[in-house]
């Protein structure tokens, strides 16, 4: 479903704050996987979602995606194929609209726009059902305006948004990291179901070491802008959080963050 392909990107190339984030990075995603992604501070996980959602282009190397070469494609038009839930809660909705009018937007992602009604009544039930699986209390609160919701009421919609079209990928940069423990518990149960329901192919970025182990068919770490260690079914399951720490420290000659190690 993904494949990245020996891809380079360098930024301020030349200046004194020339970084290299992305090293060489080469990755392959069957249909249907679920790939949390851990590393230290710097090593490359966010620039990896950005060079796959086109927010910028690579130095060098491909990006497949569905057999489709999309490393020269601008962003919004990846963006029938993509859904991506970003760290901040309010990134990714129009808080001064409405749950159903931001729902809508997504739904429509990729279609025709045309004069017709803007949401119809079958649409609207549609979401109020999706919400209510939610158990929220969102699907009572359609005309609510998204900024007037608690974070994890926003994360939980921005998720759905993401999802709604069933994408051939998802991506999710720690989506929780914003949120206390029990409401991200809660959105990632919710991930969980949507991720199984959909059998959505999915890249999860996390600083918590626990969440990566449990949730996933496939975990990778990054250091230094490319993959370092790569681990999947049985293997991944009965990792430990001590295991992680040790693999991290001995594949990349570095410690993990303080960050990540705390989480």
């Amino acid at each position: 479903m993904l494949e990245i392909i020996d891809v380079y990107k360098t930024f301020n190339s030349g200046t004194v704050n020339e970084k290299t984030a992305l090293n060489g990075l080469n990755l392959k995603l069957e249909d249907g996987d679920f790939v949390t992604v851990i590393g230290g501070n710097g090593a490359g996980k966010s620039t990896m979602l950005n060079a796959i959602s086109g927010a910028w282009k690579p130095d060098s190397g491909k990006i497949i995606l569905d057999d489709i070469d999309i490393t020269a494609m601008p962003e919004y038009k990846r963006a029938k194929f993509l859904g991506r839930v970003f760290q901040d809660p309010m990134m990714g909705t129009a808080p001064d609209m409405q749950i159903e009018e931001n729902l809508a937007i997504a739904y429509r992602r990729g279609k025709a726009r045309s004069l017709r009604w803007g949401i119809t009544k079958a649409e609207r039930e549609q979401y109020r059902e999706k919400l209510a699986e939610f158990e929220l209390g969102l699907e009572d609160r359609l005309t609510t305006k998204i900024g007037l919701l608690s974070g994890g009421q926003r994360q939980a919609i921005t998720l759905l948004m993401a999802a709604i079209r069933k994408p051939k990928l998802l991506l999710l940069d720690e989506h929780t990291a914003a949120l206390d423990p029990k409401t991200a518990a809660k959105v990632l149960e919710l991930s969980d179901k949507i991720i199984e329901e959909n059998k959505l192919t999915t890249l999860m970025v996390t600083h918590n070491m626990k969440d990566a182990i449990q949730h996933g068919n496939r975990l990778i770490m990054m250091s230094e802008g490319k993959i370092i260690v790569d681990i999947k079914g049985e293997e991944k399951k009965k990792l430990t959080v001590e295991q992680l720490v040790e693999l991290f420290s001995t594949a990349s000659g570095s410690g993990l963050s303080d960050r990540a190690i705390l989480s």
